[in-house]
């Protein structure tokens, strides 16, 4: 029998030791049961449709800008590295990254926002518990349960945040919200993973869009002092290879950050099982410098890239299609595809469906659909 866990520490997440599945499964065999979870949301319909799902940028306004799919395979490059110079289980960090956005709406967060405010009357919509329900309920492909059965660890990662009145109705995985205990390590890991990943693909792609310059990005501490090493070392460097350098540079910088700190706070509170880690303080940290710097940059983009009125004009348009989308079905519930019509006269049934089948859409599926209901040129 293989031994999956033999190369990690005490504290890090054993799949042998899982506190398992929902539904009982016999053993995989060749597979750890987190490489389990990791190729059946790989393989999932949700996880394709990452592809077409904006991360800043809609995907027809060009092809190399990231998309969720693209920010997911990222984010879960960055969390393996950190997570093996931690001894903490790659293949959990991998499938967290992986499932994170799986509940994500078309549009960025402004999807979210809006569908959140239109389901106000009917339990409101968070994008983490929306994930869960994709992996837990949505997702058909086993004869034998809904949803792909996932671990509880990949699903305690998944799940972010949650308001407490969500996370009554969740048992066990809702508990540590209420009892306000920790996560795994690699849950930890993989949230400022995602940080790292998307403050630097969002300087890459809003210097690629031409919505940030480097002149403005000077005003980022982080940035210019790493810009003036690049500079030093290689004078010259055209354009698009400085900012590869630059980023590089910072994605290095933020991740030996992390991999110090956190490896000074595991050795101090010397945990020796995962139950440890969940009844401690959080282990996974930047530095005090690291997180002023971080928070610094976040600013930055959300002052000059986030609100930039171009993306701006795209949000107001989102936000229209969104919620005139809502409206329609929740006006009209015959417009809907039969499987997300409910047969009872429930409007909270029906309006949760209504968000299952938003959220589940592309960017250009839902200005398809959009057009499709509003527009008389189109059947």
């Amino acid at each position: 029998m293989i031994d999956f866990d033999a190369h990690l520490a005490p504290y890090a997440a054993h799949s042998s030791r899982s506190r398992g599945r929902r539904f009982a499964e016999a053993a995989a065999g060749t597979r750890s049961e987190f490489q389990r979870d990791r190729d059946r949301i790989v393989h999932s319909t949700a996880f394709r449709r990452l592809e077409y799902k904006t991360q800043v940028f809609l995907n027809h306004e060009g092809d190399l800008f990231r998309t969720r799919l693209t920010h997911s395979i990222e984010v879960a490059q960055i969390a393996r590295t950190l997570a093996r110079s931690l001894r903490l289980n790659e293949d959990l960090v991998e499938s967290t990254a992986l499932a994170h956005d799986l509940g994500h709406t078309p549009f960025g967060h402004v999807g979210q926002d809006v569908l959140n405010e239109c389901m106000q009357d009917y339990g409101g919509f968070e994008h983490n518990l929306q994930s869960l329900r994709v992996v837990d309920h949505l997702e058909e492909h086993y004869g034998a349960f809904d949803g792909l059965n996932l671990t509880f660890e990949t699903r305690e990662g998944i799940l972010k945040h949650c308001s407490l009145a969500n996370a009554r109705q969740l048992g066990e995985l809702g508990q540590r919200f209420i009892d306000r205990t920790r996560p795994s390590l690699e849950a930890q890991l993989t949230n400022l993973a995602d940080e790292i990943a998307y403050n630097n693909h969002d300087i890459d792609d809003g210097l690629r869009s031409g919505f940030l310059t480097m002149q403005q990005m000077e005003e980022v501490d982080l940035f210019a002092r790493l810009r003036r090493q690049v500079v030093r070392e290689y004078p010259g460097l055209p354009g698009r290879r400085e900012v590869y350098e630059v980023i590089r540079l910072m994605i290095t910088a933020m991740t030996a950050d992390l991999v110090e700190t956190s490896a000074a706070l595991i050795a101090a509170a010397a945990p020796q099982s995962i139950d440890d880690v969940r009844a401690g303080p959080p282990l996974i940290r930047f530095s005090q410098a690291m997180r002023d710097e971080t928070t610094a940059l976040k600013r930055f983009l959300h002052a000059n890239l986030y609100r930039h009125f171009k993306v701006n004009r795209m949000r107001v348009k989102a936000s229209r299609v969104i919620r005139e989308l809502f409206d329609a079905f929740l006006q009209e519930a015959a417009l809907l595809p039969p499987d997300y019509q409910v047969a009872s006269a429930d409007p909270v049934k029906q309006a949760r469906k209504i968000a299952d089948y938003i959220a589940g859409m592309t960017d250009r599926y839902a200005i398809k659909e959009h057009r499709r209901i509003y527009s008389l040129d189109e059947l």
